[in-house]
This record gives C-alpha cells, structure tokens and sequence, in this order.
C-alpha cells in the first residue's frame, strides 16, 4: 500500500514543475498521435486483426492495375481503422422554456367529546380554566406555494475538423477521433470530436456532418492565460460546491 502513495509523491512535483512552467511560457500543444487511446473503452470495437484485406498483388502482364490497389475507381471514403475523414460542425440551436406553478392549501379541524365515559367533569377539574368538552379540539393550517423558472439558451458553432476512424464495430459502423489544437500567443484553442458514424452517411468527398455522428462527443474550448482568468479559482469553486448556504 505504501508504493502507490509514494509514487503519487513523487509525481506532485513533476506536476508542479509542468504548471509553473506554463504559467511562465504558456501552454505547450499536445503531440500528434494516434488517438485511439482517447475513444471510451466500453464501446466494442472489432480487432484489427479480423478486418484483414488482400495484399496488393503484381499486375498481370497486361493490366495497369492490380488487386488492393486504393485509387483510381476505388472509393476513396473512409473505411478502414487509420483512414481520415473530415466532420463539418455547424451547432445553431436554440431552447427557450417557461414555467410557473402555484399552489395553496386551508384546512381546519374541529372536535369536542361532550360525553367520555362520565369523567367529562374530572376532566374539567384537571384541565385549566375555559375547557369545554364540546369543543376540546380545534385546529387550523394553511400553507400557499409559488414559483417560477424559465431558460433562454442559445449556441452557434460552425468549425471544420478531420478525424480518424480508430475502430471499425461489427455491423461495419465505425469509431472516430479527431482533435485540433491552435495556438495563439499564450493561448491554445482545443476541437475535439468523436462518435460512431455509418459509411453510407460519409459523403462522395469524405465528409460527414456532426449531425449523422450517433454518441456524438464534441468539445470546443481552450487553455492558456484568458482561459486562466476567466476560470474560478479551485478554493472557491470547493466553497461554493459544499456551502450549505
């Protein structure tokens, strides 16, 4: 138990070294890579070794072509694991709700026991001045309730982004992955997009809209110096999550 927590320790300042640094010089671009390792683990995806294709094989004495070839009057979509296809991106949505509710609530109870086994005069001798057993119980409530809510939200985004297909599903639909990363100054604007996509929606130019990618995952946003400022600090974005008040 106690290997974990020292590596852990030994990772903090790393970690410190690698903000300060970032804070000094600004934020450092992600390496190019193959982004299979970012796609969620829980889909299941075919292994690569069960989407086999022929070997290209020579040309025969009197062809130009030869089999496996991927050109000419091959279809040049996307539809093996590493290949690229391009994800046009244009959110214009809109949502506005209302609502109000009111409510409000009398009730009374009134109750007396002129007759409880002859002992209704005791009864008045025990109980303080004023009891009259013909009204011994009486009760009133009201309760009244309002309220009201409404959301006005409004998104627009029009980007462009290649992405590569990292898994191919048994039903021939495939996983993709793309992300993008500008740098301006000290600040990096991050695109990220992922889902499954059918090959009969990719287009004749190998292009899909984000409206035909299902599970869609798309992130627009950035990291640097504006994004700094503009984000809560830690402390008080703990106080303001676990304050009761």
């Amino acid at each position: 138990m106690r290997v974990p927590f020292v590596a852990a320790l030994a990772l903090i300042p790393l970690a410190a070294c690698s903000t300060v640094q970032e804070a000094v010089r600004g934020p450092n671009l992600t390496p190019v890579g193959y982004p299979a390792a970012l796609v969620p683990q829980n889909q299941e995806i075919m292994p690569l070794a069960s989407v086999r294709e022929p070997l290209p094989q020579a040309a025969s004495a009197n062809s130009l072509w030869r089999v496996g070839a991927r050109a000419f009057f091959i279809d040049q979509r996307a539809s093996r694991v590493g290949d690229i296809l391009t994800v046009q991106i244009d959110i214009d949505d809109k949502a506005q709700t209302s609502n109000s509710t009111a409510s409000s609530r009398t009730s009374g109870v009134s109750a007396g026991v002129p007759h409880f086994l002859g002992l209704e005069s005791s009864l008045g001798k025990i109980l303080p001045g004023g009891y009259d057993p013909a009204n011994m119980v009486e009760t009133n409530s009201k309760t009244a309730n309002a309220g009201a809510g409404s959301v006005n939200r409004q998104e627009k985004i029009s980007l462009t982004i290649a992405a590569v297909v990292t898994g191919v599903l048994p039903n021939g639909n495939m996983v993709i992955q793309g992300t993008q990363e500008v740098r301006t100054n000290a600040e990096v604007r991050q695109l990220t997009v992922a889902g499954i996509v059918r090959p009969e929606d990719i287009s004749s130019s190998n292009t899909i809209k984000h409206t035909q990618i299902a599970e869609a995952r798309i992130s627009y946003g950035g990291r640097g110096d504006i994004s700094r400022v503009q984000k809560t600090p830690a402390g008080q974005s703990l106080v303001e999550r676990f304050s009761p008040f």
